[in-house]
């Protein structure tokens, strides 16, 4: 077992994650209704948002306007996580849904985390270099930590760059399309990452959404140089951008406990490094939107749709036994688990600065 969950060592790997999907077992199943309402609401609220940024009269108005539309967008770039984990049956014609009314227009279609996700949570996987969504942030500094952060603000402009440049010229130029589909078509955090070029079956989907995506935004770039679109819409859409970037860069940190050194983890390990922030918190149905709250148990039981998480958690809370591992996942809030990661940090840089005043 990885050294992140020592105290867990004779535990059987199986037993945990086995006992979930019994009690949750009939959980599984997605709700289309809810998916679409939520969807469709979470999209008007954004683009009404949006416009009352630029048309409300008063900067005050306009403030609060642009803070309601970074939550919505945010929300709605999030259901990119679910559409990962949704089979074509589960709700018929989400995914188109979701690249019509988010993933195209905001530059973040399907594409960018199908094919990645999984991987994320694949046992061989997961906490190593072949994690597109791991690094180890608590074996490192707190100056990576910060400028784990602040880099996420350049995602809009990074996103424009690569539809509206690298797009186009990968149609004609293997290279760059190479270079394209490996470095550059992937929500991932882990620098060291390659994606898998698309298979054959995800050809034709790939082909759609690069051509809209590209197609919008060279247009959205050059009718703003054409003064058609005022800047201040364009200024406003980047500022937009790297707000929600930056919230959700900012609940990254959240999510798990970065402490794994690149070993494979078994189920248990994997939960234990992730983060649940159940109620009382409420804050967290804001930053940790569709379900996200709920990672570590994401993470036990991959299946279960978002609108599920809290009533799995309440059963799991009531029939595991006091000294289940699974109540070690919880955690009261944002500042207790990022407080947890800085303390890491900082014990770390301590043992290390005592080993070099041994050594010498």
């Amino acid at each position: 077992m990885s050294a992140a969950a020592p105290d867990l060592a004779a535990l059987p790997e199986r037993q945990l994650a086995a006992a979930a999907h019994k009690i949750c077992a009939d959980l599984t199943a997605a709700k289309p209704a809810i998916y679409w309402a939520d969807l469709v609401l979470t999209a008007c609220v954004a683009y009404a948002g949006f416009a009352g940024a630029i048309l409300l009269p008063t900067f005050g108005l306009k403030a609060a306007a642009f803070v309601v539309s970074v939550l919505a967008f945010y929300r709605g770039v999030s259901f990119i996580h679910e559409v990962s984990h949704l089979r074509a049956s589960d709700v018929p014609g989400f995914k188109a849904g979701y690249n019509v009314l988010i993933g195209v227009p905001y530059l973040v279609p399907s594409l960018m985390y199908e094919g990645v996700h999984n991987q994320h949570h694949a046992k061989s996987r997961y906490g190593t270099i072949l994690d597109p969504e791991y690094m180890p942030l608590a074996r490192q500094t707190v100056w990576h930590v910060i400028g784990f952060v602040l880099v996420s603000a350049l995602a809009p402009i990074g996103l424009l760059i690569r539809f509206a440049v690298l797009a186009p010229l990968a149609a004609i130029l293997p290279p760059v399309r190479t270079f394209m589909i490996e470095r550059c078509s992937a929500l991932s955090i882990n620098p060291h990452y390659k994606r898998d070029h698309p298979t054959e079956a995800q050809r034709p989907l790939w082909i759609t959404l690069e051509v809209l995506c590209s197609a919008w935004a060279i247009a959205f770039l050059g009718l703003t140089i054409a003064g058609v679109i005022p800047l201040q819409i364009f200024l406003t859409a980047l500022a937009l951008g790297s707000a929600v970037a930056v919230l959700n860069q900012v609940r990254t940190l959240a999510a798990h406990h970065w402490e794994n050194e690149g070993d494979e983890m078994t189920s248990t390990g994997q939960f234990l490094d992730s983060v649940n922030v159940p109620p009382p918190a409420t804050l967290p149905m804001l930053w940790a939107p569709v379900g996200l709250r709920y990672h570590g148990l994401h993470h036990l039981l991959p299946r279960l749709p978002y609108h599920a998480l809290g009533a799995a958690h309440r059963r799991l809370c009531e029939a595991l036994p006091a000294d289940s591992a699974y109540h070690k996942g919880s955690h009261r809030g944002f500042w207790h688990v990022t407080g947890r990661l800085l303390g890491a940090i900082r014990d770390r840089r301590r043992a290390t600065a005592t080993e070099i005043v041994a050594g010498e």
